[in-house]
């Protein structure tokens, strides 16, 4: 079934939890319409000037597109700063290679168009911040405290004989 969002339409609303200056509205009505159930997620989004739109991250796992449909915004990446503009369209990957983070710097709201991919989980890495957020559980944890996949599983041997002494009684 084909859906149509008239720009007509297009109703704003901020998106809970945001703090200053990191406040970021999406039109209620696709967010109503579509959820976030497929592996193709997209939004209409308004940032007004002075705004952010996320912290710098990126995605491990997810795909990101935005298109400039209004007004103009900096936007950050690890090659640095660059103006963007109406109809111009940002990539970027899974990975490190594609960290981002839009700003509005101009008196003008910036509208554009954020299209994601998610295969139902994600990991989003803060590098200014050194957090991992794990996706869909939305549980934050601060990545220097990476452990081996092995650190505290050195008593294995007696993890097992305790478990065959408790189950002789």
């Amino acid at each position: 079934m084909a859906t149509i969002f008239r720009a007509a339409e297009r109703q704003y609303r901020e998106n809970p939890g945001r703090i200053e200056p990191f406040r970021l509205f999406s039109d209620k009505n696709i967010t109503s319409k579509m959820g976030r159930t497929g592996s193709l997620n997209f939004d209409m989004r308004r940032l007004d000037p002075g705004e952010y739109s996320s912290t710098y991250h990126f995605h491990r796992y997810g795909e990101e597109l935005f298109m400039i449909i209004s007004g103009q915004g900096t936007l950050r990446t690890p090659d640095g700063l660059e103006k963007v503009y109406p109809g111009d369209i940002l990539f970027f990957e899974a990975g490190p290679t594609g960290a981002h983070q839009l700003y509005n710097h101009s008196g003008e709201p910036c509208q554009y168009l954020d299209v994601r991919t998610f295969p139902g989980y994600d990991v989003c890495e803060y590098p200014d911040s050194g957090k991992l957020l794990l996706v869909p559980s939305m549980e934050i944890f601060a990545r220097d405290s990476l452990l081996g996949y092995f650190d505290g599983e050195e008593n294995v041997e007696a993890i097992w004989e305790e478990l065959r002494r408790d189950g002789d009684k």
